[in-house]
């Protein structure tokens, strides 16, 4: 039910540097940071669209839920009744698949992460390359494409354990529901199959992003995460 939704913690969490803005989930009501809530935007016309970065201007409401309890809400007509409260108007537009344009703007937001870490340098690809990284403690986030190999996968987690000095813990690296096609789009690469995040800060932004994503699209996507604990960092979002 929407009125026990959790909101997820997610890591980029900056209460320990400074004041984090909050922000209401319109729908179960919960407060949280709002870099960990989407935000919805109201057109000149009353149209709703999905501000994932939170930089449209005007007028936003905020949600904190699944796209699951999302789209339950909106087919009650929970959703419609929400909005029109957050705005102080019923003349709204709603997409018909405002969860889908949610979760599609949150899985881009996250590829262009990517994106920007692999220009700035900060991570690695190639198996050979990242086993290396990882065996001298260099990695501080270990990411295979959902059509990994399995036995590249258990090499490079025995890897990133053995730098880490964690052999034993299960620690291992995160599987994505995405295949390397998508992979080496994003990064502008040939064949990517795993990526290692070799910038503490840069992990934390990756993890932010991802986790955005997993929250929306809820813990049965498909998304293993991975064990390893990743550091807090401000300003994870994608500028």
């Amino acid at each position: 039910m929407l009125g026990r939704t959790r909101l997820r913690t997610l890591p980029n969490d900056t209460s320990s540097v400074g004041h984090t803005p909050e922000r209401t989930c319109i729908l179960s009501r919960r407060t949280a940071a709002r870099d960990q809530l989407i935000r919805l935007a109201l057109g000149p016309e009353g149209q709703i669209a999905p501000d994932v970065r939170a930089r449209a201007p005007g007028r936003g409401a905020w949600i904190g839920v699944t796209r699951a309890e999302l789209d339950a809400a909106q087919a009650k007509g929970k959703l419609r009744g929400a909005l029109a409260r957050a705005f102080k108007s019923e003349q709204l537009t709603l997409p018909p698949d405002l969860g889908g344009l949610i979760e599609a703007a949150l899985r881009q937001q996250m590829l262009d992460r990517l994106g920007l870490e692999a220009r700035a340098g900060n991570l690695l690809t190639g198996s050979d390359r990242i086993e290396m990284a990882a065996r001298r403690g260099q990695v501080e986030l270990l990411i295979h494409a959902a059509d990994a190999g399995e036995e590249g996968n258990r090499k490079l987690d025995q890897a990133l354990r053995v730098g880490a000095d964690a052999e034993g813990s299960g620690r291992k690296g995160l599987v994505f529901p995405l295949g390397r096609t998508i992979l080496s789009l994003a990064l502008g690469r040939e064949n990517v199959v795993h990526i290692a995040i070799v910038d503490r800060a840069a992990a934390a932004r990756v993890t932010h992003a991802i986790g955005r994503w997993r929250a929306f699209i809820g813990s049965d996507a498909g998304l293993e995460a991975a064990s390893a604990d990743v550091p807090a960092a401000p300003g994870a979002d994608v500028k």
